[in-house]
């Protein structure tokens, strides 16, 4: 039995993991987990690389306590069918994934197996197919998620294999300690950042801290991006290196207020689910065309509106803008490879402000995007443009240069509405 492991890259609270093992137990099989990353992920860079490289350590840990074989190869050794020539499994199991690469790729895998391939979506809470329709509210799906959330919010069996795998020298792996970015052909614009380690063990650890720590105050702390006030786990989500239903359970679990508890839950089920359910249904989720009609026409109407500010894609990339607030969140990015939710915001309908047009600045956007965040090239992160940019899930706001009936975020309100200073301050150039 192949598991054939690509947006879960964990051994723990799995359930694509969790039927593969079901299903070789009932079969009397052994189960072999097969990971392959490839050095041509679009977008991917050194940066993401290196956060994905740091995991597979704890991947094969957990799996040598549940009796699972562990494969890993790396490009241009990648290839499953050629994996499967060489096990010839009884069945394959693999991630669910809406974005379009991995998409390509399943579906290719459908077609060329000659062995059932079973697919699992396994980094949601509620698999889509229970929710196969296209939502344009948070509002319209969350009464839809609550309906299923008892049934899905469960622990994980994470049972062992009953047949263990035993090695054979005619299947070759890379020791799990092997670096696999030597050697590599990878993109180093982006360089590594020491913000962030990835690996589920971190990933546990970063939870444990925020439920005992941050999550009291989240409700009330949560828009404030001077705080340490967010749980920072969206990288090890994005990644497959934690469970949603994990974090979820642990939140359920904790002494934080009710108030507290729901909050945190409704922006990592509602708002990260009706993320990925908008790039299920916007074939065109990184571009301006995913864009709403009335977002389209009002930006249209608008687009010979003289812009205070223009600046270039570079000028931008450097954190080189007359507005401080807006530096620091670049800043930010730059260095740690991840931003303050709140300030994302700011930060996309700024770019759309400072540019010749809404193209350029959707382009401009999703490019800083999957270029340095490590939790970008992913659904959370296309909607928050989406939603900054081209009115999704949103509705029309008072009409105002450039912006026409998209919601507008000013300079000066924003600085109000935290400690904004302090937040620059840490942020500065000489930090």
């Amino acid at each position: 039995m192949v598991y054939w492991m690509q947006r879960s890259q964990r051994a723990l609270d799995n359930p694509a993991l969790d039927t593969a093992v079901e299903a070789a137990n009932l079969l009397g099989k052994p189960v072999l987990v097969f990971f392959a990353p490839v050095p041509f992920y679009p977008h991917a860079n050194l940066r993401h690389y290196k956060f994905l490289a740091e995991g597979i350590s704890d991947i094969a840990a957990e799996l040598a306590k549940r009796d699972i074989g562990f494969v890993l190869r790396r490009y241009p050794d990648h290839s499953l069918l050629r994996f499967c020539a060489e096990v010839k499994p009884a069945l394959v199991v693999g991630d669910e994934n809406p974005l379009r690469e991995p998409e390509h790729w399943r579906q290719i895998a459908t077609q060329e197996l000659r062995v059932p391939f079973w697919t699992v979506d396994s980094d949601v809470v509620i698999p889509g197919t229970l929710l196969n329709k296209r939502f344009t509210a948070a509002r319209f799906i969350r009464p839809a998620i609550q309906g299923h959330l008892n049934h899905f919010l469960v622990r994980s069996k994470n049972s062992k294999a009953k047949h263990s795998w035993r090695a054979s020298k005619s299947i070759q792996s890379l020791p799990t300690d092997f670096d696999i970015l030597r050697d590599w052909p990878v993109d180093n614009s982006a360089s590594p950042v020491s913000s962030f380690c990835g690996g589920t063990t971190e990933a546990l650890r970063c939870l444990k801290q925020f439920t005992s720590g941050a999550l009291r105050t989240y409700n009330v702390d949560r828009n404030h991006p001077e705080m340490d006030g967010t749980s920072s786990l969206s990288p090890y989500l994005h990644f497959g290196q934690i469970s949603p239903v994990t974090v979820a359970r642990a939140i359920q679990a904790s002494n934080a207020s009710e108030a507290d508890k729901s909050a945190y839950l409704d922006q990592l089920i509602t708002w990260r689910e009706l993320a990925i359910n908008f790039v299920r249904f916007h074939p065109e989720y990184d571009n301006f065309e995913c864009a709403e009609p009335w977002a389209r026409k009002t930006l249209a109407e608008h687009i010979s509106d003289r812009r205070p500010f223009l600046y270039t894609r570079l000028e931008l990339e450097h954190a080189e803008t007359h507005d401080e607030l807006w530096n620091a969140a670049q800043r930010q990015m730059l260095k740690t490879g991840w931003m303050h939710n709140y300030m994302r915001m700011y930060w996309a309908k700024k770019i759309l402000e400072w540019s010749a047009n809404p193209y350029q600045a959707y382009e401009t956007t999703v490019y800083l995007n999957d270029k340095y965040f490590l939790d970008g090239r992913d659904p959370n992160g296309y909607l928050g443009i989406a939603w900054s940019i081209a009115g999704k899930m949103d509705r029309p706001w008072f009409p105002r240069p450039i912006f026409g009936l998209i919601r507008y975020m000013s300079h000066d309100s924003t600085l109000k509405k935290f400690a904004a200073q302090q937040y620059i301050d840490r942020w500065a150039s000489s930090h």
